[in-house]
């Protein structure tokens, strides 16, 4: 597995990209080491209660350093994937996009609404380059990818777009639900945006493969779901990731997430190895991590 260690980083840049997304760039002199091809490489940030940031040291138990301290000094850490990396005039820039919540703020959310220019935060980043771990998206040599993901799946799904290599008789499509029309960010790569408006969350998702949401088979009140062909919380034994075929990359409400993967595997019948999906957050709860 990959180290990963905490870095210090400095708001470069904030930009309000639509009603539900600020996108902010970071820099820091850690951040150099930062490698692509991401893909769906998660990352997280944690944000500090004033403006003194906790202090994790250069210890590779980064995580036991943070639990060992105070509440009041600790922050708060969530889980983010990255959107962009670039190299400019001799320093690095990261790019983190934050979807909004339609004003349910909580840390993460908070801190980006007030965020500015110089203000500093830690990053935990793999710190080996490329990370062997926290990478889900192993599509294998499936002919076909489709990606579908709510509005907090949006940067990992457009970087899984970019850092995907162009491949003869391989096509990727991308389904993206998100609040508004105006969240429907225009660009290049092959994403079909779907605004929800009032529309029960995941219901266009499951329109996009055929399929009316419903209620039931939810996800257990305060767990997240993460179940990929090469991992399972439910001690399934790994797949093979699919040598053809189509290979479904799922992310976003938990509850969502597993209707569509249930939908897929139960009525569709198509193979697990074939199929990711990942919670990143659920609704009601405040996650932590």
């Amino acid at each position: 597995m990959a180290t990963y260690g905490p870095v210090h980083a400095t708001v470069h840049a904030v930009t309000d990209v639509s009603p539900s997304f600020r996108r902010i760039v970071f820099t820091g002199a850690g951040l150099d080491i930062l490698e692509g091809p991401f893909f769906d490489q998660r990352i997280k940030l944690i944000f500090p209660i004033s403006t003194d940031l906790p202090d994790l040291g250069s210890d590779p138990d980064w995580y036991r350093a943070w639990l060992a301290l105070p509440q009041t000094e600790r922050g708060s850490m969530r889980t983010y994937s990255i959107r962009d990396v670039t190299r400019r005039y001799g320093q690095t820039l990261l790019t983190v996009d934050f979807a909004m919540h339609g004003g349910m703020l909580g840390p993460a959310a908070t801190w980006a609404s007030r965020a500015r220019p110089g203000d500093e935060l830690i990053i935990i980043i793999p710190l080996e380059g490329r990370a062997s771990g926290g990478i889900e998206f192993a599509p294998g040599e499936a002919d076909r990818i489709v990606l579908l993901g709510d509005e907090t799946a949006a940067p990992a799904i457009a970087r899984i777009l970019d850092d995907l290599p162009a491949s003869a008789g391989r096509t990727a499509t991308a389904y993206i639900e998100v609040p508004t029309e105006e969240d429907s960010l225009t660009g290049s790569l092959p994403i079909r945006w779907l605004a929800r408006g009032e529309r029960a969350k995941g219901e266009c998702l499951a329109e996009a493969l055929g399929w009316h949401l419903s209620d039931g088979d939810e996800a257990p009140a305060e767990e997240l779901v993460w179940e990929t062909p090469l991992y399972s919380v439910t001690g399934e034994e790994p797949a093979t990731p699919p040598a053809t075929g189509t290979y479904y990359w799922i992310a976003g409400e938990s509850g969502v997430v597993t209707r569509l993967r249930r939908y897929l595997v139960r009525e569709i019948g198509i193979d697990r190895s074939q199929v990711a999906f990942m919670g990143y957050w659920r609704e009601g709860v405040a996650m932590r991590g």
